[in-house]
């Protein structure tokens, strides 16, 4: 898996003409960002903050899609149900 890494790595750097380093810089930054939209969007839905503070902190595109996702789980749970 190491290995599998350092080659993409490598890769991506040879691809963008960037220093690995920045891969690595990048990456993290983006891995980061998707973690923190977890957190984010799970407070949402747990209630633990609103609807504005969540499309403040990730944006309204993916607070829509969490409800859309929301709402379909719920509608195929309650199609489950009542079937």
């Amino acid at each position: 898996m190491a290995a599998e890494i350092s080659d993409r790595v490598r890769e991506i750097a040879e691809a963008n003409d960037l220093p690995e380093s920045e891969v690595f810089e990048r990456a993290l930054e983006r891995g980061l960002e998707i973690l923190w939209e977890d957190v984010v969007l799970r407070r949402y839905l747990g209630g633990e903050i609103d609807r504005d503070e969540a499309i403040e902190q990730v944006g309204r595109t993916e607070v829509e899609r969490v409800e859309r996702e929301q709402r379909i789980v719920e509608e195929d749970v309650d199609w489950g149900l009542n079937a």
